[in-house]
């Protein structure tokens, strides 16, 4: 999909007057609103339900922005961001003064990042030219709080209905999981949210594989609490050798599960629905959040996903996975 002249002029219009606009990124879509405008950033918590305190990623159409929000920007992270925007990394900095409480969740720093999505790019050049050129669009999962991320537009209608006054459709989102956070305000690089740019991506570029800090990482940043991510139906990790023994178990007792696995196939005579996954970890996150979205309408009483396999390139997936099952079940 690509929005129309009209589609953009009228999102423009939207955010300059202090409303919401959905917008797709590479990673998953976001519910977008003037970051410098404290009233326009206080509707996105209202519309998703989310904490005051949970601090938001501000999207900025290039690297010539970073200095109007952020100050003592040290050198590791310009490199970093020569390297991966527009793309899927989020950078925390110290913020510059003026910037609202309401983007950092009261912290004295801010996370940034220039997105890797045409229409997302599109509309932060019309904005910044409507706005000011360093202009930000503070733009947060479109989602209700806690609740599976959206990766297509028909995912944030369903979310957030008429809450989000207007949609842009993008398309599928290309990566399917929220962006790499990497702290670069205490010195040192530590990753605070592991992302589609893994440990090595950042090693390539820092010469060190980085410290990662994802449990109990200061400062606060999107996507840290131990539950989010998470369907409304109750889920389950199951390790692979124990996964048809345990839905099984499931069918005998009459239970009907939704099953998440890259490596099992779907058995005869179980009464499940089955979504087989990329055996990568690449394409796993690409579908991850459809195949729960789609299990959470399933009917299921319970989501199985097999275990996944240990290892770096699978730390983001694991990430996500944990968190769903620690919020899943709860209306």
């Amino acid at each position: 999909m690509i929005p129309s002249d009209a589609d953009y002029a009228r999102a423009v219009e939207l955010l300059c007057a202090g409303e919401l606009v959905g917008l797709p990124t590479e990673t998953v879509y976001g519910l977008g609103a003037d970051a410098a405008n404290p009233q326009a950033v206080a509707k996105i918590f209202a519309a998703k339900g989310r904490p005051a305190d949970h601090p938001l990623i501000v999207h900025l159409a290039g690297h010539d922005a970073v200095d109007h929000w952020a100050e003592q920007v040290p050198a590791i992270a310009w490199e970093l961001m020569e390297s991966f925007w527009p793309g899927p990394l989020t950078l925390i900095l110290k913020k510059q003064a003026w910037v609202p409480d309401a983007v950092t969740g009261g912290q004295d720093t801010v996370g940034l990042r220039v997105p890797g999505h045409p229409v997302a790019l599109e509309l932060l050049r019309r904005f910044a030219r409507a706005q000011g050129e360093r202009a930000g669009i503070a733009a947060p999962s479109a989602n209700r709080f806690g609740r599976i991320s959206p990766t297509t537009a028909a995912h944030v209608a369903e979310e957030l209905g008429e809450r989000v006054p207007l949609i842009l459709d993008g398309g599928a989102c290309k990566v399917g999981i929220e962006s790499t956070i990497v702290d670069c305000s205490r010195g040192e690089p530590v990753v605070l949210r592991p992302g589609h740019i893994s440990p090595q991506h950042l090693e390539a570029i820092l010469g060190r594989c980085p410290k990662i800090e994802t449990a109990q990482g200061a400062p606060r940043v999107s996507g840290s609490l131990e539950a989010h991510y998470a369907p409304l139906t109750p889920l389950r990790l199951v390790s692979g050798e124990r996964l048809l023994d345990f839905l099984n178990a499931q069918r005998h007792r009459g239970g009907r599960c939704g099953v998440i696995s890259a490596n099992q196939p779907a058995q005869l005579g179980m009464p499940h629905t089955w979504r087989l996954m990329p055996a990568d970890p690449v394409g796993y996150a690409h579908d991850l959040y459809g195949a729960l979205r789609d299990l959470d309408h399933a009917g299921v009483d319970l989501i199985v996903v097999e275990a996944l396999p240990t290892g770096a390139d699978w730390a983001a997936v694991a990430d996500r996975l944990r968190r769903a099952a620690a919020g899943s079940g709860v209306a």
